[in-house]
């Protein structure tokens, strides 16, 4: 743990290697911006074609057509989602975490774009609306929407606690994605990966490095929009600990149910195109 004492004493330039500036590692100047206002003019007279609601302690899936909007809504109280997002038409194609993270920094809002996996990189989603986007960042660092947890599982539950708990993100999930594709509990398992943490209010302690949780400030009526550039199947799990102000993995938290709600525009963006995976070849310089 880096609270502990350091056992190397500083050299004597040490101070200057500290004070080192910092150098954004992706800048994302030449990255297309989203086109907000684009986006929301399509939303005008946009049909809600679907909508789906996920159990507490639960998970569901739901298919969004490229071109359309979806909306993951907080219905009953203050409840925190696990997203999943895959192509629909090559599963091998998922949302990359990591890469997202790196492009946008760790917590996601308003015009942030979920990135999948290499080697197809590109965008799946676009965040168009975003009624959380007043917090910010609090006093301990926290914000909303995060990109830096994994998601709560059930092999760290039995490390860390010695017990097995079974509706945990990972596991619903891993159900959801069984029961929307015919597949075997662990074929479907390996699809699983890496979440957007929506609602959840997260962060770094400054002492110790360690990734918290506290209270989600979200209520019933709040929401986050996407677009979806791609044909999107999602898993939702709405998540053990609740509103994430005490702790997950058990039955412990008043946990709620959430609303996935699918919307069809009139016509798509003007100038919008369902984005090509990415162009690098592969060769790997060979």
């Amino acid at each position: 743990m880096k609270s502990r004492p350091p056992e190397t004493t500083a050299p004597t330039d040490g101070a200057a290697r500290m004070h080192a500036a910092p150098v954004i590692c992706y800048p994302i100047d030449t990255l297309p911006q989203a086109d907000l206002e684009g986006y929301r003019a399509a939303r005008e007279g946009w049909t809600k074609i679907s909508e789906t609601v996920v159990p507490p302690r639960d998970a569901r899936s739901f298919t969004v057509p490229a071109g359309h909007f979806f909306r993951i809504v907080s219905i009953d109280g203050p409840q925190v989602g696990d997203l999943n997002l895959w192509n629909a038409d090559d599963m091998q194609e998922r949302f990359f975490s990591g890469k997202t993270r790196a492009l946008h920094g760790t917590h996601l809002s308003t015009g942030d774009r979920l990135w999948s996996c290499l080697p197809y990189l590109r965008p799946m989603a676009t965040i168009t609306q975003d009624t959380l986007d007043w917090y910010g960042f609090d006093e301990w660092g926290g914000a909303v929407h995060d990109v830096i947890g994994t998601r709560c599982d059930p092999y760290t539950n039995r490390l860390l606690q010695g017990s097995e708990y079974h509706f945990c993100c990972h596991s619903n999930l891993t159900r959801a994605f069984a029961d929307a594709t015919a597949s075997e509990l662990r074929e479907a398992e390996a699809y699983v990966h890496d979440v957007l943490n929506v609602f959840m209010c997260t962060g770094f302690t400054r002492d110790t490095g360690q990734y918290f949780m506290k209270t989600t400030p979200v209520r019933p009526g709040d929401f986050l929009e996407f677009f979806a550039e791609i044909n999107l199947m999602g898993a939702l799990s709405a998540c053990p600990g609740g509103d994430c102000g005490s702790k997950h993995s058990s039955d412990v938290a008043a946990c709620h149910p959430l609303l996935v709600e699918i919307y069809r525009p009139d016509t798509v963006p003007a100038g919008w195109q369902s984005p090509a995976r990415n162009a690098y070849p592969g060769s790997h310089g060979r």
